[in-house]
């Protein structure tokens, strides 16, 4: 049974000449919840050992996936993939490369409609070391094939970074970056994309340069999130935009704000959708209602110096779940309905440092972590209730 602790500050009496002056009561700490939780082995997938590397974790039509890569002694990865059907158990699935770094890809984004996944894949190499991106799919029994696709589509001279891919009625879209800002990939299945850059409002303009970091399908087409970078300031500001079909696009700002603000990631939340990413020094979470970013919490802190960012979000029964990275540490936090923004402690201390990762799943009552701090990747799962006990 879970419990979340409050902790009551105390009334501090500072002794005054003349007399005694109470102090300002302390900030409250968040309330934390200690969910017990199970660690999990993943199957080694056929061919060679290798030490396990962990990207991303999701739930799709029911089924659980995880993804990454084994990697060899030499640092020579190749890419894995496993799914479960409860999240306990699982095996891995058949990948189909065929390219030279399609076989050495880790997969750091994965995506699914229905029973059909897809996923991203990269690799350094090159005169330069950028990352080779790659893109596959399949389905829950595999195989996983590789799509050939020029090397301009994700890279060449005004290749940024491709973020995040999800399914939808539509079709499937990639949400990245280019050169002239904010891009979108744009498929009808899955199995080959194009790509749609300079695009009017999503691209960037003389009011200042656009980034996009997730994207994902709603009622009426797509949402896209990110950030805009004004011209005529040293700042950031969340942006979202709209689309009815991945080619026309309409920007959905935040609030204005003085603060550096951006939406890292969204889901789906009963009906509505929720964007997280950084506000000002803490993070911070918006819902969209009525055609606009309404204000839906802040939560941890950032610490001064390193990047800080939101690694992933899940939606269960419990709610809205983010883990992030505040420069230092993973942590975990889930949007209460009842208690707001409350601290979940995580299995073990998770640094966020390097190659480091973390990741965050969940289904029903069921929760998964992932972290990998660069010599070694952990997978987890706790059973958390709407009501936290």
């Amino acid at each position: 049974m879970l419990s979340g602790r409050r902790t009551v500050a105390l009334l501090l009496l500072v002794a005054l000449a003349g007399g005694c002056t109470a102090a300002a009561p302390s900030p409250m700490p968040a309330p934390e919840l200690r969910p017990s939780w199970r660690e999990l082995t993943l199957p080694a997938p056929a061919g060679p050992a290798g030490r396990l590397v962990l990207r991303d974790a999701t739930v799709c039509d029911g089924r659980w996936y995880v993804s990454g890569a084994l990697a060899d002694p030499a640092g020579v990865t190749r890419p894995a993939v496993w799914t479960s059907a409860d999240g306990q158990t699982w095996r891995s699935l058949e990948f189909l490369g065929t390219s030279y770094y399609g076989e050495r890809a880790v997969i750091y984004a994965l995506g699914c409609r229905g029973d059909r996944i897809a996923m991203l894949g990269a690799r350094s190499g090159g005169a330069h070391g950028n990352p080779r991106v790659t893109q596959w799919y399949g389905g829950p029994d595999g195989p996983l094939h590789e799509v050939i696709a020029g090397f301009q589509l994700y890279g060449g001279p005004d290749a940024v970074n491709t973020a995040r891919l999800a399914g939808g009625p539509l079709g499937w879209a990639i949400a990245g970056n280019r050169l002239a800002g904010a891009a979108v990939w744009l498929s009808p299945d899955a199995t080959g994309f194009g790509i749609r850059e300079g695009l009017p409002e999503l691209a960037g303009d003389a009011r200042g340069e656009t980034m996009a970091y997730d994207v994902l399908p709603v009622s009426g087409g797509w949402l896209m999130v990110g950030a805009l970078s004004p011209a005529d300031r040293i700042d950031r500001d969340a942006m979202a935009w709209t689309s009815p079909d991945g080619e026309r696009w309409t920007r959905l700002p935040a609030p204005a704000s003085p603060a550096y603000e951006q939406f890292d990631r969204v889901a789906v939340v009963a009906g509505t959708p929720h964007a997280v990413g950084l506000r000002g020094d803490r993070f911070g979470a918006w819902r969209l209602a009525d055609g606009g970013w309404a204000d839906a919490g802040a939560f941890g802190s950032t610490r001064p110096g390193p990047v800080a960012w939101v690694a992933g979000v899940a939606v269960a029964d419990a709610g809205l779940l983010a883990a992030v990275s505040d420069g230092e540490m993973y942590r975990l936090w889930l949007m209460s309905p009842d208690q707001g923004w409350v601290s979940v402690a995580t299995p073990a201390p998770l640094r966020a440092a390097g190659v480091s990762a973390a990741g965050v799943a969940g289904a029903g009552g069921r929760v998964l972590v992932i972290a990998d701090d660069g010599s070694g990747a952990h997978l987890w799962i706790t059973d958390l209730s709407a009501k936290h006990g």
